[in-house]
């Protein structure tokens, strides 16, 4: 990360406690669920990288400045261009009202950046992030920082050793259950390559549920009722 977009340095931090949001542990409450199952959003998947990148980097009332400079953007489009990165953008009349993108790593996905310019609109992005990984049998949601956000979403925090052994038993091809083993016995990390996981998964599932779609729809996230669904 970077101090500010106009810092041109960029250094590496890894929190003592990290936050994971665990795949089966997502929080979809009651009034989350109607604005998914409403499909109040339009929902779309690595559509537009870029512009979701720089939205994310855009400051905020509650976050004047940002840790996204022009040496990060450039990393993150060419991880995207060698499809190691994804976006979830969440549309609203046509505009693109929040969403988030992250890095993939075999099994395990590492959240960058998620951004809300429409109430809710980071919320459904996750939520649809969340599905699409346990459909594509993902096993690891990386959320580095803990947030009241994303602690109401179902991230919790754990420390950096367990952390590391559950990354590394997922990069190995395991499920993480073997983590506690793993950090006891002081495991490596593995070598690539890496069991990656299916990222179109979840299209192949919304496509099948519904042979009504139209090719916009088709072309993107399935309908709120399948995402809902996937997080019972």
């Amino acid at each position: 990360m970077a101090d500010g977009a106009d810092d041109p340095s960029v250094h590496w931090v890894e929190p003592r406690m990290r936050a994971i949001l665990p795949l089966d542990g997502f929080r979809l409450s009651r009034s989350l669920r109607k604005v998914i199952c409403a499909d109040r959003f339009r929902v779309t998947t690595d559509r537009v990288f870029s512009e979701m990148l720089a939205l994310c980097a855009e400051p905020a009332p509650d976050r004047p400045t940002t840790w996204i400079n022009p040496v990060i953007k450039a990393s993150y489009e060419r991880l995207f261009r060698l499809g190691h990165a994804h976006s979830v953008e969440c549309w609203l009349d046509g505009e693109l009202a929040g969403g988030l993108y992250g890095v993939s790593l075999g099994r395990a996905f590492f959240g960058e950046s998620m951004v809300s310019r429409a109430r809710d609109a980071s919320k459904v992005a996750l939520a649809h992030l969340v599905a699409r990984l346990r459909a594509g049998g993902w096993q690891l949601l990386d959320c580095q920082f803990i947030t009241p956000h994303l602690a109401s979403l179902g991230a919790i925090e754990i420390p950096q050793a367990d952390y590391l052994a559950r990354l590394y038993s997922v990069l190995s091809g395991a499920d993480g259950a073997g983590a506690a083993g793993a950090a006891a016995s002081g495991a490596e990390l593995p070598s690539p390559p890496f069991v990656a996981g299916d990222w179109g998964a979840l299209d192949a599932l919304g496509a099948a549920g519904d042979a009504a779609l139209d090719a916009e729809r088709a072309t993107g996230s399935p309908p709120g009722y399948v995402i809902a669904q996937l997080l019972t």
